[in-house]
């Protein structure tokens, strides 16, 4: 089969497409056809080898987390999907069992692939409604679950004033029009240039990077944890710093928090579905490619500044 393939340590400009056997499932696990898969930051970071010494890589290695695809076959034990079955969700490399859900973990040999194998006994896969495109679902995996995540966190009453920094990544297109439909008051980060598009998503206003109006929440998708103190700042008493960056250590006191869903407890992939269905979802695709241009949407990942989801559709 056809896949992106990593050989070594390096940049994703080293990425290429190659053959490599179709990997079989075994006991608990689907074999899926890939219709369509998303890029997110662990797919060029884990190869560019800025964790090697917490989670070394073997090689030749295939990245992907988010796709959508048709179950092929199914291994021993499987009772919750059947071939033919349309799924989607999300699922890391098995270097990184140790970092993922502690009860049912999601792992994949990696969705920039024709084939990829996941765990089925896990609430990160889920049955794609056909209201749901695949390229949708692939672009919602991750996003919509982090959202969701954030939103079960916050608990915004109608009316609270939320601000997003980092609006126009994928995290942010899903969040702003989940919060709306939550009844919040959204204000995002961004440039002019992206401004009419996150107020078609939902954002109520939007302000210049750096600007940070008094909220009574903060969503931080972006900052490294040691970068929070400015944002803390127009938070005000009583109110909350979400982050979905680690660690957060504001000097300045506020309610901070880490925010990171990888065992579905709030639902898992089957919420992000539901909430696609009742119109509190929203996916932003802004780039489409091939498989065999999948090397270069994960240059483009990097190099470039992006708005929502860049998605690869396999097939």
């Amino acid at each position: 089969m056809k896949a992106v393939v990593v050989t070594a340590y390096g940049p994703p400009e080293t990425f290429t497409v190659g053959d490599v056997p179709v990997p079989r499932p075994g006991p608990g696990q689907v074999l899926v056809r890939v219709a369509a898969a998303s890029i997110n930051p662990g797919d060029v970071r884990l190869p560019s080898g800025d964790y090697r010494d917490v989670t070394p890589l073997d090689f030749p290695h295939v990245p992907g987390n988010d796709f959508a695809g048709t179950v092929a076959e199914v291994g021993p034990g499987v009772v919750a999907y059947e071939p033919g079955d349309e799924i989607f969700g999300q699922a890391v490399p098995r270097v990184l069992q140790g970092l993922t859900g502690s009860t049912r973990p999601s792992l994949s040999t990696g969705s920039l692939a024709e084939y990829a194998v996941f765990e089925a006994d896990t609430p990160l896969l889920t049955q794609r409604p056909p209201q749901l495109s695949t390229e949708d679902a692939a672009a919602l995996a991750t996003t919509g679950l982090t959202a969701r995540a954030l939103l079960a966190e916050a608990s915004p009453t109608p009316g609270d004033t939320v601000l997003v920094v980092g609006a126009t990544g994928g995290v942010g297109t899903a969040v702003i029009p989940l919060f709306a439909h939550a009844g919040a008051h959204v204000i995002a980060t961004t440039t002019p240039e992206d401004a009419s598009l996150l107020r078609d998503l939902g954002a109520h206003r939007t302000v210049a990077y750096g600007e940070y109006p008094d909220v009574d929440l903060a969503l931080n998708l972006v900052l490294p944890g040691n970068a929070l103190d400015d944002l803390a700042r127009a938070v005000r008493p009583g109110g909350r710093l979400l982050t979905i960056t680690p660690d957060p250590r504001p000097t300045v006191p506020v309610d901070a928090r880490f925010v990171l869903d990888l065992d579905g407890r709030t639902g898992g992939m089957r919420g992000v579905a539901e909430d696609v269905l009742r119109g509190a979802l929203k996916a932003t695709i802004s780039r489409r490619y091939t498989l065999d241009q999948a090397p270069q949407a994960c240059v483009d990942f990097v190099r470039e500044h992006t708005t929502g989801k860049l998605v690869v559709a396999v097939r």
